[in-house]
């Protein structure tokens, strides 16, 4: 089914909406991590001001993307790592496809060249996703964290620019 959608930057008053998508890609298991949804003093210090971007159908927020710094270092201010989530109730309808993509070109306009995800084994369709737009598996980073008690090996893919 063809969603008609919008992106636009995140703002503040998005961010409630944001944390209940963000719960539901924490309940699956396999989307982080993280075990609980920060507050928004927290998620805002964790990403980067630049390349957060929301997807609305009819006013309502579905999905969410946002940066996060991979280092403090000068010599890699042009890497970030992606973190994205759409709604339970919106997923397999193309919006993950439509915020990647459209913070990839916003990504390069800011100067970046690497963007980096770290996704769950076990987390299919987000690797299909990235796959899809243009990231490749780098490697398995084997048992890298544990979750309620559980390992779990992670794939690390990268898409570099071919514009900066």
């Amino acid at each position: 089914m063809k969603m008609d959608y919008t992106i636009r930057e995140f703002e503040k008053r998005d961010f409630p909406t944001c944390a209940i998508i963000y719960q539901e890609g924490l309940d699956t298991g396999i989307a982080t991590f993280e075990t609980k949804v920060p507050d928004y003093q927290q998620w805002n210090t964790k990403y980067l001001e630049q390349c957060r971007f929301v997807i609305l159908s009819k006013d309502e927020v579905l999905g969410w993307i946002a940066l996060t710094p991979f280092s403090n270092r000068k010599v890699y201010s042009g890497v970030a790592e992606v973190s994205l989530y759409i709604s339970k109730t919106a997923r397999g309808n193309g919006l993950g496809t439509a915020l990647l993509k459209t913070c990839i070109l916003q990504s390069e306009k800011e100067g970046f060249w690497t963007l980096q995800a770290k996704i769950f084994l076990q987390n299919k369709g987000s690797l299909h996703l990235f796959e899809t737009c243009g990231f490749r598996k780098v490697g398995v980073r084997e048992k890298l964290g544990m979750r309620n008690g559980t390992w779990y090996d992670n794939i690390l893919l990268e898409r570099r620019t071919q514009t900066a």
